[in-house]
């Protein structure tokens, strides 16, 4: 079994930044992907950003040149520097771990935007 954690979510003011950190450990053969994802309230969980066994990365339109994804493969930690904050990007986000033969989610972290 692979457990995965979420930390450094928080209160923010428009223009300020958070960073996210998601730690994965447990049975873990290799990690193919480590993604972020965000809930709104009310809203479906949208896909935020992705960080690839190769570090290659993408992104949601909404946080391109505001979000920056990276990796530390010696750690299985992903981490999401936020930048540049909007009230839109108020949300629970979740990591999400590709590990096969499974995919695995935290709990999640609460990012709130607001003056």
């Amino acid at each position: 079994q692979v457990q995965v954690v979420e930390s450094g979510g928080g209160l923010v003011q428009p223009g300020g930044s958070l960073r996210l950190s998601c730690a994965a450990s447990g049975r873990i053969f290799s990690i193919v992907a480590m993604g972020w994802y965000r809930q709104a309230p009310g809203k479906q969980r949208e896909l935020v950003a992705t960080v690839f066994s190769d570090s290659s990365t993408n992104y949601a339109d909404s946080v391109a040149g505001r979000f920056t994804i990276s990796r530390d493969n010696a750690k299985n930690t992903a981490y999401l520097q936020m930048n540049s904050l909007k009230a839109e990007d108020t949300g629970v986000y979740y990591c999400n771990v590709r590990s096969p033969p499974g995919v695995y989610w935290g709990q999640g972290t609460q990012v709130t935007v607001s003056s």
